[in-house]
């Protein structure tokens, strides 16, 4: 249950989750009665996004490292992009060791299965045979053991039938990211039933995956479920139409077709997406999901023609705006210059002449898709390329965490909208949510169609995957609410700072930042739901309900950055810069900008402390408590991480805010004691001058001479030239670069050490005083000094 897996930024450790062990737990007790269950392993339903390719690896490794035998694994998909996936999956945790096992071709799956693979991995595809012709019987084996990915229709159709024949004696099971329906009595026939749940609301409890939202956002030209018959369901349902099921779908389906591709109601959906992509919170990246190729180029254009006139519109406004809301224009005018966006396609014969027949140009699109790694852009949350355009690729098995908004324009059903959602459900950052914007009316009967959602016997496994945006309003108006009445036991009333004026508003801040500062368990608690409602109110942007929350939403975010703002260091401009993009309009910056002389004590040195004094005894005492001990509290930091026997000062400053915190001092005696301990630390940073050492020569020595031992004057003299002569050798000849990362680096570091405090220090240092001081040194160097001339000191310096 441990993996190390490749990453951009180098190799990375995978620990199994808790659905991941319990799993995977399962699957090795249904492979314990594999006689029993005549090869049919069971379901291994866990909802997309909760890593089920990891799940696959797990259980390979286990069956290979706990049951004997010849195992092999066969891995079946029916998509090219999550064979693609599965199988660098694999490669990059390094489980397979054999060239070419991914089946280029039915020939080649032959040869593969015929020989003697630890892991081998195909398209479902490839077990076809000319019409009439039987498959071969290509491995008797038992000890084969064929893991499916998305166990659905495919599974159990002719090419699932010649899988049979070709492997009569092996073994199956099925890992799905959707559930089994009404229908697919069959897939339980060949895998029997669920050996592991793992649904949407457990994914989300557990921070898994993030919530799904929804909101409809139809045009008035409007498409109704009633327009569509189900034979026009199910050929869109297939993830990736041929170019014969394009002109079925326009030659059979021509009143459907004509009312989802009308241009008026293109124009419409453009110019929607258009506004709601700028006006986003949560600026993630998004995908617009098309009904065909030529749909998807006409609506890149028609967003294209509205993201200009926008652009060119909030140039146009520039000096003609009040000053205060040029950072929000400035925003979104950088947004709109900025952000990229693609149409994504699959490539397919005669693709030019005909998207030109239907006065539309591929070929710009093509070369993008042909001589630029989209897939990279657009899974690089720093790149521009936001916003694309598919009708069919990149919708399963295509995972990208910022992508957090999906405008769905293409009527879907079943499993194939459950698999396209699921791109919006990563975990990313501060993400709250994926929000499907529905243009289609795809999930007006959404509960309807979830009903056939069962696990036998009509037992409901999990609830809806997606909820009604208007339960995330929901959610931010009790977020609100809580915060309101945290700020009203401290006697904070938040509408009388919005109705306040000028320089009395000023005042009411920084009151109500003194008493909710008062307590640590109040602060604490009260920058828990400030994050909390501000991640929810980006989350909602845009929506109507916005103009109602927003003052109360802006003035908790204002009051958390002033506390925040205690703690230093803080670059309060752009915090002030992020608050006003959302700030009410109404409701006056002034007094948000922290002066010069209110910045946060940094240097302990140089506090006048008779000043100090003054200050608290005249001002709001809470506030200047928690300004000086978050000064105290960074400037301790850098001296214990610079010089690890000061932990001793730690633990005393730690003791004197839990005494404080327990309600056992005051805030003037807190205060006071302060003062005194901020003095201390002042004497402290001094001594190394007064020691005649660098910082970095006094750790050394502190680490040989503390806890005290009974030294002579010359003794402590000659201690200090070894510590001197220690850092010289050390840096001048073994610490080089990456020395840590090599064993005999480090053995060569370690003897140096020894060598040198042994030829060093005087008698007083027995051999057990000695062996200690050595490994607490040795232990210090490998942690302060990367090599080449790097350290802790050099990056404080």
């Amino acid at each position: 249950f441990t993996l190390f897996m490749d990453a951009p930024g180098g190799q990375i450790k995978i620990v199994a989750k808790n659905h991941q062990y319990l799993g995977v737990i399962n699957a090795m007790a249904a492979l314990a009665e594999i006689k029993e269950r005549q090869g049919r392993l069971g379901v291994f339903w866990h909802t997309q996004g909760s890593g089920k390719s990891i799940s696959m690896i797990f259980f390979s490794q286990k069956v290979l490292r706990k049951v004997p035998g010849n195992w092999s694994f066969v891995i079946v998909t029916d998509r090219k992009e999550l064979d693609d996936q599965i199988y660098k999956n694999f490669v990059s945790t390094a489980v397979i060791t054999e060239a070419r096992v991914q089946a280029e071709s039915s020939r080649h799956l032959r040869q593969l299965l015929s020989g003697d693979h630890r892991y081998i991995f195909t398209l479902i595809h490839k077990f076809r045979t000319e019409t009439g012709v039987k498959h071969p019987v290509l491995s008797e084996r038992d000890d084969i053991i064929v893991i499916t990915d998305e166990a659905h229709r495919t599974q159990y159709d002719t090419l699932a039938l010649n899988m049979r024949t070709a492997l009569p004696n092996a073994s199956f099971i099925a890992f799905t990211g959707t559930p089994l329906i009404v229908g697919e009595e069959k897939t339980r026939q060949v895998f029997g039933d669920y050996i592991s749940i793992y649904n949407f609301r457990e994914s989300v409890e557990d921070g898994a995956t993030v919530p799904l939202y929804y909101e409809n956002r139809i045009p008035e030209l409007q498409l109704t479920n009633e327009n569509l018959n189900e034979e026009m369901e199910v050929l869109l349902e297939a993830a990736e139409l041929d170019e014969e099921q394009e002109k079925k779908l326009e030659r059979e389906f021509a009143r459907e077709y004509h009312l989802i591709t009308r241009d008026d109601r293109l124009e419409a959906v453009g110019a929607d997406i258009v506004d709601h992509f700028i006006s986003r919170g949560f600026q993630g990246k998004a995908m617009v999901i098309c009904i065909d190729k030529a749909t998807a180029i006409r609506m890149y254009n028609k967003v294209q023609k509205y993201w200009q006139r926008i652009l060119k519109k909030m140039r146009g406004q520039r000096g003609l705006l009040p000053e205060k809301e040029w950072p929000e224009l400035e925003r979104k005018i950088k947004l709109l210059e900025e952000t990229d966006m693609a149409v994504i396609v699959s490539q397919s014969q005669n693709e030019i002449r005909d998207m030109a027949e239907k006065g539309l140009d591929i070929r710009p699109h093509r070369k993008r898709m042909v001589e630029e790694d989209m897939e990279k852009k657009f899974k690089d949350p720093s790149d521009p390329l936001r916003l694309v355009f598919v009708c069919a690729m990149w919708m399963t098995g295509f995972d990208v965490p910022s992508c957090s908004t999906l405008y769905l324009d293409k009527p879907m059903r079943n499993h194939t909208l459950m698999q396209t959602i699921a791109r919006a459900n990563r975990v990313f950052r501060d993400k709250v949510c994926g929000l499907i914007v529905d243009y289609v009316g795809v999930f007006r009967n959404l509960e309807q169609a979830l009903a056939i959602y069962g696990a036998g016997g009509g037992r409901r496994v999990g609830d809806s995957p997606v909820r009604d945006k208007e339960a995330l309003v929901a959610a931010l108006k009790y977020a609100v609410e809580e915060a309101k009445a945290l700020c009203e036991e401290q006697g904070v009333r938040l509408q009388e700072i919005i109705e306040a004026r000028d320089f009395k508003r000023v005042a009411l801040l920084d009151d109500a930042v003194d008493a909710l500062v008062a307590r640590e368990e109040i602060k604490r608690r009260f920058l828990e739901q400030a994050n909390k409602v501000y991640r929810l109110y980006k989350a909602i942007l845009p929506d109507p309900a916005e103009e109602h929350l927003q003052a109360d939403c802006t003035l908790i975010k204002v009051l958390a950055d002033k506390i925040r703002a205690l703690n230093p260091p803080v670059d309060i401009s752009e915090i002030m810069r992020q608050v006003e993009e959302l700030l009410d309009r109404s409701i006056s910056t002034t007094g948000y900008v922290i002066r010069d002389d209110d910045q946060p004590l940094i240097d302990l040195s140089k506090i006048n402390f008779e000043l100090l004094a003054s200050k608290f005894k005249q001002g709001r005492k809470h506030t200047e408590v928690e300004r000086l001990k978050a000064s105290i509290s960074r400037q301790l930091q850098k001296m214990v991480r610079l010089n690890r026997t000061r932990i001793d000062f730690l633990e005393s400053f730690q003791q004197m805010i839990d005494e404080y915190n327990s309600g056992c001092v005051n805030v003037e005696e807190f205060f006071r004691r302060l003062m005194e301990f901020a003095k201390s630390l002042t004497e402290e940073e001094q001594r190394a001058v007064a020691e005649e050492l660098s910082e970095e020569e006094l750790a050394i020595f502190d680490l040989l001479t503390k806890p005290e031992i009974k030294l002579t004057r010359k003794e402590r003299n000659q201690v200090k030239k070894t510590a001197r002569e220690l850092l010289e050798i050390l840096k001048r000849e073994k610490l080089v670069l990456d020395w840590r990362k090599r064993q005999q680096a480090r053995a060569q570091v370690r003897v140096t050490i020894e060598k040198v405090l042994d030829e060093g220090l005087p008698e007083a240092y027995t051999a057990e005083i000695f062996k200690t001081k050595a490994t607490a040194v040795f232990e210090h160097v490998y942690e302060c000094y990367y090599g080449d001339g790097k350290s802790i000191y050099s990056a404080v310096a």
